[in-house]
C-alpha cells in the first residue's frame, strides 16, 4: 500500500535530515541560491514556498513565529518579511527554480541550482572587477656604492689598531 508516501523524504537519521533541512532553507532565504543535490532540493522546495507564502498571508507578529520554528538565523527571517516578502507580493506562488547543473564528481548525484525566482545573485563575473592601479615607472636613481660586508669589516677593523677611550673632561676627579 502507498498509505502517506506523497511527501519528499531525506534517507538520514530524523534529527540529521531535520537540522540539514532547516540550514539548507536558511541558505535560500540569505543567499537566494544555492548548489546542492537534486533529492535535498526537492525536500526543501514546498518548505521554501510555505515560508513565503505564510510571510505574504499572516499577520507580521504570527508570520515571524511560524518562520522562526525552521529558520535557524534572524537575518534570514527578517529578510523573508522585508525583502522578499514585498517582492513576491503579486506572485501566486512558484517562488523557486531547480536548475539541474551536472553530477557531482565522486558518487554521481544530480547536481542542481536552486535559487529563488527573480532572485538578485551576486556571483564573482558579474562583480565589477577590481581597478588595477597602473604606475609610471619612475627613473631610478643610481645606486650608492654597496656597504661592507661584515666579513670585510672585521678584516678591516683587524688591521686597524683599536684607540683607547679617553675619559672626558666633565667628570670629578
Amino acid at each position: 500500500m502507498r498509505h502517506k508516501s506523497n511527501r519528499s523524504r531525506l534517507n538520514q537519521k530524523p534529527d540529521y535530515a531535520r537540522s540539514m533541512e532547516r540550514n539548507l532553507v536558511t541558505s535560500v532565504l540569505l543567499y537566494e541560491s544555492i548548489r546542492t543535490i537534486k533529492k535535498r532540493a526537492l525536500v526543501i522546495r514546498p518548505i521554501v514556498d510555505g515560508l513565503i507564502t505564510t510571510a505574504k498571508t499572516k499577520p507580521a507578529h504570527i508570520a515571524i513565529r511560524a518562520i522562526n520554528r525552521i529558520v535557524t538565523d534572524k537575518n534570514a527571517s527578517r529578510k523573508l518579511m522585508e525583502v522578499l516578502r514585498p517582492r513576491y507580493a503579486t506572485r501566486t506562488g512558484g517562488y523557486s527554480v531547480i536548475t539541474a547543473v551536472g553530477s557531482r564528481k565522486g558518487d554521481g548525484a544530480a547536481v542542481v541550482d536552486f535559487s529563488l525566482v527573480d532572485a538578485v545573485v551576486a556571483t564573482s563575473a558579474a562583480a565589477p572587477e577590481k581597478k588595477v592601479k597602473k604606475t609610471t615607472k619612475q627613473p631610478t636613481q643610481p645606486k650608492s656604492p654597496k656597504k661592507p660586508t661584515k666579513s670585510a669589516k672585521q678584516s678591516s677593523e683587524s688591521s686597524v689598531p683599536s684607540v683607547p677611550s679617553v675619559p672626558s673632561d666633565s667628570s670629578p676627579s
